[in-house]
């Protein structure tokens, strides 16, 4: 029986090559194709020689596939999917540009008009925490943001219970590689190291993406969220911690039943015992999480953290396509985490 071919759009950036890491291994699809402008024509173990065993020339197009992963950056990639998807080729975009739901969140928070904004409707958000079902027909799939993935698994079991006021306080903090592979001042060695920074606090560009999947949880709800990234020095990785006064009053013991009980069976999720280090997660598409309240002030403290480029970007994409193909959810993402 042939394998489904896959291929990916942008191969040269920090998702791009990570997606190349896990097809490679996969076993069950065959990347057939991948492109990156500024190295077309180029060896892709030349460009990346831990990518050597990998026997593809860099295109500047796309070659014929079933699949195709866009790992371009938003803005530019709704133009490569709307192309794949009239030749019938299913999609899963990794940038913000199918995630939204309303066109109008575009020109807000993304500076741009939406091309397509009838496939907005069609696009199924690709958390398969939550989605899995819709995931397994689906034509686009929207890949969720790294730090909307931390934020949404750590409060879905309590938004979802009605357990918490709609007052959400979201702190995160990622790696350098979360801000992409172009190179800028902000994520210059010499700047970034030793250094701690939050950022966009105005408002960050997921903030709707979080809003819009917490209020659909909610039941229509809208919540008020305050969310505040940070930059820290360390290459992958993202620890969220999100606060909420209960709106009722429960023990840890009882939220900490909660969240095993929503996420048992969940492959690549772990209700820890303690709260958790990037370091748990480095390399895998694990998310761990670890709920418990507040005695002095009743309030809910959440903490979950996992891998941006995998669980937040790349992994995650490849568990949206095993579901799009009917495979198994966890092929190709066995791997445990890397330590130290």
């Amino acid at each position: 029986m042939s394998k489904t071919k896959v291929g990916i759009i942008n191969v040269t950036g920090y998702t791009g090559v990570e997606l190349a890491r896990l097809l490679a291994q996969h076993g069950e699809v065959e990347l057939t194709s991948v492109t990156g402008r500024s190295a077309a024509g180029k060896k892709l173990g030349d460009v990346f020689p831990h990518l050597a065993d990998i026997n593809l020339v860099i295109e500047a197009e796309l070659g014929e596939v079933d699949l195709a992963f866009s790992a371009m950056p938003h803005r530019e990639s709704a133009s490569e999917v709307m192309a794949l998807f009239k030749r019938g080729v299913r999609v899963v975009d990794i940038s913000a540009d199918f995630r939204l739901k309303e066109a109008a969140g575009y020109r807000q928070w993304y500076n741009f008009t939406h091309p397509s904004p009838q496939l907005l409707a069609e696009a199924v958000y690709g958390l398969p925490e939550l989605y899995r079902s819709q995931l397994a027909s689906a034509r686009l799939v929207a890949n969720p943001g790294c730090y909307p993935t931390a934020a949404i698994l750590a409060l879905a079991p309590v938004v979802k219970a009605g357990l918490i006021e709609p007052e959400i306080i979201i702190d995160s903090k990622s790696g350098i590689s979360g801000a992409g592979r172009t190179v800028s001042l902000g994520t210059h060695y010499p700047e970034a190291n030793e250094d701690a920074t939050a950022y966009a606090l105005e408002g960050h560009r997921h903030l709707p993406e979080i809003i819009q999947e917490l209020g659909l949880l909610y039941q229509g709800r809208l919540p008020a969220v305050t969310f505040v990234p940070h930059l820290v020095p360390m290459t992958r990785g993202i620890l969220t911690t999100a606060y909420a006064p209960l709106a009722s009053s429960k023990k840890g013991e009882e939220i900490n039943k909660l969240y095993r009980d929503f996420y048992r069976g969940e492959p690549f999720i772990r209700v820890v015992a303690s709260p958790p280090h990037t370091k748990h997660v480095w390399g895998s598409n694990l998310c761990l999480i670890y709920p418990t309240v507040d005695p002095r002030t009743g309030r809910l403290i959440v903490v979950s953290c996992l891998d941006n480029l995998v669980k937040g970007a790349a992994g995650q994409a490849v568990q949206n396509m095993n579901l799009m193909l009917g495979l198994p959810e966890t092929t190709g993402l066995e791997a445990l985490a890397v330590y130290p």
